[in-house]
């Protein structure tokens, strides 16, 4: 039979190593499934070396993937000239692709961003840019969260082993 502790230990490998793919991943909740898995980590010590104090920090952090996420869109699709309608249509495109495999998580807010741009007659130059910088945006977005969840990672292992 294994000890709890090393079941502790197994869940929160499995938790941080599908969080941590879930930053790059939209379908997965990266950051919440990364968090429980350090949770899981602390508790498989009986919080010895992370405590109340470090746990909160990692769970702001957590919280700010998705503020960085929503940030690197909007600068995203405005610096390359998009309107609201631009990012309204991503929104709606990033949804919508969730229902097509990785091709339509891609592809979605491309086409949404370029859609809602074509809405408000704009020529397909500006609205394919438009489109661009919805791209741009995503790809910002995800190495932000990224980092945060490395940093998340590094905080642990330096609470731990420092």
């Amino acid at each position: 039979m294994l000890d709890q502790s090393v079941i502790l230990w197994i869940i929160s490998a499995i938790l941080t190593v599908t969080g941590l793919s879930g930053l790059l991943l939209p379908v997965v909740p990266g950051a919440p499934l990364l968090f429980l898995g350090l949770l899981f980590g602390a508790w498989a010590e009986g919080f010895a070396y992370i405590g109340i104090g470090t746990l909160l920090i990692l769970a702001t952090l957590a919280a700010m993937t998705y503020v960085v996420e929503l940030a690197a869109s909007l600068l995203g699709v405005r610096k390359y000239g998009g309107s609201n309608r631009a990012i309204i249509g991503a929104a709606i495109g990033g949804f919508a692709g969730l229902f097509m495999g990785i091709p339509g998580i891609l592809a979605g807010p491309f086409v949404g961003a370029v859609i809602g741009e074509l809405s408000l007659q704009r020529s397909l130059d500006e609205a394919c840019r438009a489109g661009f910088g919805t791209v741009v945006g995503m790809a910002l977005g995800i190495a932000g969260k990224l980092a945060i969840g490395i940093a998340m990672i590094g905080l642990f292992l330096l609470k731990r082993f420092v």
